[in-house]
């Protein structure tokens, strides 16, 4: 067996951090040169600008992320569950706060409307499949920084990344039906990253952007005299959104 010089893997591995140090600062001029270039007559205009205000508008695509529990081995009436997504749309409100000339803090609170629908096969066919169908008007209250490319004649690529919270205001967990339905909480928390693109106008900038936003925390309110609830071990959300920014 060939043994492995410790020395030389520090030395192999210094020297491609080395090579990536190297190249960063070599194509650096470069990046900082197009960053200041004639090319971006729009860009600059804003570029001056510390902060500005947007509205948005979007598409949406919500569903549930269902997880089976140790009963649903036992049921003899549901042999399956599964989450059915349904169309939504946002509107929103948009401020950002420049942090250098690569960095943005946003905050978007925005009025999202989505459906949701959890479908249960029923094992025998004597008994009609159910849906509980979740219709959501939610505050939303996201928090993202946002990373931007140089820009190149007036356009410029950026990633995003942060935190939502999200209250449903149409929720109907606490109605007197509800104790015959799977309860879901009107509070989520979620994750958001995606990624977009901006074109920079005379008087505005549009940004088209792809965003998904993961639920990391259980939604299910569990109600021990459902077996629809009993048979979930958690209900955890999740949003596929295409924005359309229009900020100045």
């Amino acid at each position: 067996m060939h043994t492995v010089n410790i020395r030389n893997l520090f030395y192999l591995l210094g020297t491609k951090v080395i090579l990536v140090l190297f190249l960063s600062l070599a194509f650096a001029p470069k990046a900082e040169a197009q960053f200041y270039s004639g090319d971006n007559y729009n860009f600059f205009d804003f570029q001056q600008k510390p902060y500005y205000f947007g509205i948005t508008l979007a598409l949406n695509r919500a569903t549930f992320q269902p997880f089976r529990s140790r009963e649903f081995i036992f049921s003899d009436s549901i042999s399956a569950v599964q989450s059915l997504s349904g169309p939504g749309f946002n509107l929103g409100i948009v401020t950002n706060l420049k942090i250098g000339n690569f960095f943005d803090f946003r905050f978007l609170p925005t009025l999202s409307f989505a459906t949701r629908n959890l479908d249960y096969t029923k094992t025998s066919s004597l008994r009609p499949n159910s849906q509980r169908s979740v219709e959501s008007v939610f505050v939303e209250l996201p928090f993202h920084f946002r990373y931007k490319s140089v820009p190149y004649k007036d356009k410029r690529l950026f990633v995003i990344a942060g935190v939502k919270y999200a209250f449903d205001v149409a929720s109907d967990s606490r109605a007197r039906q509800a104790e015959t339905l799977v309860k879901i909480s009107p509070h989520d928390f979620s994750i958001e990253y995606g990624a977009g693109i901006q074109f920079f106008f005379p008087y505005f900038i549009f940004s088209p952007e792809f965003k998904v936003s993961q639920g990391i925390g259980n939604t299910l309110l569990f109600n021990p005299n459902l077996e629809e609830s009993t048979i979930l071990e958690k209900v955890f959300s999740r949003t596929f959104t295409i924005s359309f920014h229009f900020e100045g």
